[in-house]
């Protein structure tokens, strides 16, 4: 069974497109009832399948030209956790995951430079859970994250 249905999918889309419009808006736009509207947003929401309305932000406009993909190694003892409430208080670390494979943890950092790049490295392996870090450098942006397309596949799926 999917989670959503065309209408739903229809919905986020519009959302996703146009994040400051107005549910008397999307009803026009959707051809349905305001309470429809309404009562569909209600309930993606509550089951956690739209999870904000923020706009996107480039960190490459606010001066955060480099971005890195820092894979941790940690101390077991202590776990997962204390180190990402570490991670979560310094803000150039826009997102961290526990992962398997080589490392425990994958986080994407962001920094001004390659030596500021260092100093974000510094802190975050300045934490007595982190054993070592490893990261690479990203290039350039190939796809950009996006979720229109998963929102269609879940429909048809």
């Amino acid at each position: 069974m999917s989670a959503i249905d065309v209408l739903d999918a229809r919905l986020i889309r519009l959302l996703a497109e146009e994040p400051r419009i107005g549910i008397l808006e999307c009803a026009r736009r959707l051809a349905v009832a305001r309470g429809t509207v309404q009562a569909r947003l209600d309930k993606l929401v509550a089951r956690g399948v739209i999870q904000g309305y923020g706009p996107d932000i480039d960190p490459a406009a606010l001066g955060y030209r480099v971005t890195a993909f820092v894979t941790l190694e940690i101390r077991q003892a202590g776990g997962h956790d204390r180190v990402g409430r570490h991670l979560a208080g310094i803000p150039e670390v826009l997102e961290a995951h526990t992962v398997t494979g080589g490392g425990d943890i994958v986080a994407r950092v962001v920094a001004r430079d390659n030596a500021d790049l260092q100093r974000v490295i510094d802190q975050i392996v300045g934490y007595e859970g982190v054993l070592r870090a490893s990261s690479v450098i990203a290039l350039a942006e190939q796809v950009r994250y996006r979720t229109g397309l998963l929102v269609e596949a879940a429909v048809r799926n």
